[in-house]
């Protein structure tokens, strides 16, 4: 760790326990190895005199404002280190999320500034907070001297306000992945500084603020990065490590309340990509950071080793679990397909099935044909009718084998390609289509995401079936087996509901596990 690392660290964690009466401070500072062995290094302590520690301004919350009845918006600002605040953009009463899956209590949206000599933004805010978040923008500096905003990932929850910011300092320059920079060209609309990059690559802001790129595909989008600053000793994840949990808090002090919002948030999008999780976790284990800043929720410092260990541990123990593995192919920045592609890979890991997502926009025809190789089935969401991705399902007509059910949906883009163009091409090859085409009338419903999800399910339980079947076959007494034998067949139905939504399922046959 370097020094600038050892001062800034020691430095929040004596104003955090409030040390700045002593005379000095024996501080515990974080060490992360391998993604195995997150832990506390108990022998690194640093010494720091009294007079280096200076108490952080408390956080300044802005006026309550309304955007919908019922809506409350607020603001947050909150020093991090001695250069880095954020501007926590506060959703109290968010009930839902992008419409798949409910919140119980809201969420925020965080932005970072890092003061250096070269002034940087770290991701935006949602729109709905222009006004709010651009008032606490100006009244930390001067937005016009902004010289980098660094975009992690350009979801519009994140990337929304990015516009506004390329307004106010029109000669900054945006930083992101190369698939991050063509998202904001469609969202920009005029012409703007980029500088694409890639893993390992850096940039010097000044004052000891070294950024280094992480590459983080899937997490949960294809654009996604992490920015590690070398200097302050922070990892800036965007929605990696996050959770939908609004509150005043900014760290994570009470893991006993969060840790139910951290795991869910995990589950709806994270575990659908476990396999992206371990490779970004390997990929940051020889970094040194004492503070995750995320995307969503509290920042992770008092707990940031057992939170990283939980996503390595529940991203393992999903790929033990596979049954099989199926590739969901959609379309990044077109219609509803990632959204859509999530709900249905939710629906699959359901059912202990590994989903492997591929983006059709940024893959090659390799990367295609590897994807579909090891996968016992395919879900494609259609294509716009021309482009690079249109032209990779000629590649996947090609790749696909007979024995691999595939499950076609629309993205609801505006310009898919024909579903039934699409069937007819997957039926001249023989290949099986067990279920009809998830086909999008309107724009998407949180009963159009239901159906997407109960689709990824049926198709999870088609390919582990067999499996589940002689697995139980193995291990039943063979008293109970000759009971079973006696027991008629039958068609069953299985229903649920979860709050105002209701399900039913026809089957064959059930078994409890």
């Amino acid at each position: 760790m370097t020094l600038a690392q050892l001062r800034s660290f020691a430095s929040q964690q004596a104003t955090r326990a409030d040390m700045s009466g002593l005379s000095a401070a024996a501080l515990r500072l974080p060490c992360y190895s391998a993604p195995s062995q997150w832990k506390q290094c108990r022998a690194s302590r640093v010494s720091i005199s009294a007079a280096v520690v200076t108490s952080p301004p408390a956080p300044k919350l802005s006026k309550i404002v309304t955007w919908q009845p019922g809506k409350r918006l607020q603001t947050q600002v909150a020093e991090i280190t001695s250069d880095i605040t954020t501007i926590r953009s506060l959703d109290w009463d968010r009930d839902r999320f992008d419409i798949e899956f409910g919140l119980q209590n809201g969420t925020t949206y965080n932005s970072y500034i890092i003061d250096a000599e070269k002034l940087a933004v770290v991701d935006a805010s949602h729109e709905k907070f222009r006004d709010l978040y651009l008032a606490a923008l100006t009244d930390q500096i001067d937005p016009s001297t902004i010289q980098y905003i660094i975009v992690n990932h350009t979801e519009p929850d994140h990337s929304g306000l990015v516009p506004d910011l390329l307004q106010l300092a029109p000669n900054a320059t945006v930083v992101g992945s190369k698939i991050c920079i063509q998202f904001l060209q469609n969202l920009v609309l005029k012409p703007f500084k980029s500088l694409v990059v890639k893993g390992g690559d850096t940039l010097d802001l000044g004052k000891g603020h070294i950024l280094e790129f992480v590459i983080a595909p899937n997490l949960h989008w294809p654009d996604t990065i992490f920015t590690y600053d070398r200097g302050a000793g922070v990892l800036f994840t965007c929605d990696a490590f996050g959770m939908h949990y609004c509150t005043e808090q900014v760290y994570d002090e009470d893991l006993s309340t969060i840790e139910s919002h951290y795991r869910f948030y995990y589950d709806c999008l994270m575990r659908p990509n476990s396999r992206s999780v371990l490779t970004a976790l390997k990929r940051v284990s020889g970094m040194e950071f004492g503070v995750i800043a995320t995307g969503h929720g509290p920042l992770l410092t008092y707990n940031v080793a057992e939170l990283m260990n939980k996503y390595e541990t529940w991203s393992r123990q999903a790929l033990e679990k596979q049954l099989a593995t199926v590739a969901v192919l959609y379309i990044s920045d077109y219609g509803f397909s990632d959204r859509l592609s999530q709900a249905l890979a939710r629906g699959l890991t359901k059912t202990n099935i590994l989903v492997d997502m591929l983006d059709l926009n940024s893959a090659d025809s390799q990367e295609l044909i590897e994807c579909v190789s090891r996968s016992s089935g395919v879900v494609l969401m259609t294509p716009p009718s021309s482009g690079s991705a249109n032209s990779l399902v000629s590649t996947l007509y090609a790749a696909i084998k007979t024995k691999q059910p595939v499950v076609i949906a629309e993205s609801y883009g505006g310009d898919d390609e024909p579903v039934d163009t699409i069937i007819q091409r997957f039926v001249d090859l023989g290949i099986t289509l067990p279920q009809p085409p998830l086909r999008v009338k309107e724009t998407p419903t949180e009963a159009t995401y239901q159906q997407y999800e109960e689709a990824g399910t049926d198709l999870g339980q088609l390919l582990s079936q067999k499996k589940v079947i002689q697995s139980i076959k193995t291990n039943i007494p063979i008293n109970i087996a000759k009971a079973i034998a006696r027991v008629s067949g039958g068609l069953y139905v299985v229903t649920a509901k979860k709050g105002a939504s209701r399900g039913a399922m026809i089957a064959s046959w059930v078994s409890q596990v």
